[in-house]
């Protein structure tokens, strides 16, 4: 999802700093969309580290003069029931979904209040909104980062800064493919639209938030699910 909202974004006439740990993906998608006509540039970002969230907001102010837009994207799950869950497994989860989260925001409101002002994305989940079985850190960390926006939303206000989440359902995504064909099967049986969504579909979504077109729209939460959650 974050691939397709960065090249969105760019032919949209953003200028894109990229941040992942898949350094070899993360450069070829930003020479892709430099090679299109656009603008961007990719760091080497773990989002569990300040230090490499410090760098990410210092490159974009240094490359392109400001920072106005933060989509807080990445995100990983891990199955199996909470009594089964290790502590490991458990903060891995926290880290990467919810501090990772934290931190963006962090670095990222100084800038904007150098900038005048400016748009965080939080991309959270259905399963911050409803309760599902077998992903409990999952769970824990996208709720902790629909109330966390919500937060940003007020607290940054008169900084003209806004706030919103997003909240996906399945959607077509190289996490999604790997998990059990059956709990796929029963999300569409349990999707009234009866069908994954495609990264496109959020990625449109986030640029409403992050245009000018949503100025009046902070603390909101975005569902795009198929109507899974309208049931």
């Amino acid at each position: 999802m974050g691939e397709c909202e960065a090249r969105l974004f760019a032919r949209e006439g953003a200028k894109v700093v990229l941040g992942d740990v898949l350094e070899e993906q993360g450069r070829q998608v930003a020479a892709e969309i430099t090679q299109q006509g656009g603008a961007a540039t990719f760091v080497r970002l773990d989002v569990t580290a300040e230090g490499d969230w410090q760098r990410a907001v210092e490159t974009a102010e240094r490359t392109y003069g400001k920072l106005s837009v933060l989509v807080n994207n990445a995100g990983i799950v891990r199955m199996g029931p909470l009594d089964e869950t290790s502590l490991e497994a458990w903060n891995e989860v926290i880290n990467v979904n919810q501090t990772g989260v934290f931190l963006g925001m962090k670095h990222a409101v100084p800038a904007m209040r150098r900038a005048g002002g400016g748009s965080i994305i939080n991309i959270s989940s259905v399963a911050g909104l409803i309760g599902l079985p077998g992903i409990p850190a999952y769970q824990a960390s996208k709720g902790a980062v629909r109330l966390l926006t919500k937060h940003a939303a007020i607290q940054y206000a008169k900084d003209k800064i806004r706030a919103n989440s997003v909240h996906p359902g399945r959607i077509e995504t190289p996490m999604t493919a790997n998990l059990n064909p059956e709990r796929r099967q029963l999300v569409l049986n349990l999707t009234p639209m009866g069908r994954d969504g495609k990264p496109e579909e959020v990625a449109y979504g986030v640029l409403y938030l992050a245009s000018d077109e949503s100025s009046f729209v902070t603390g909101a939460e975005l569902i795009i699910d198929g109507g899974y959650t309208a049931q």
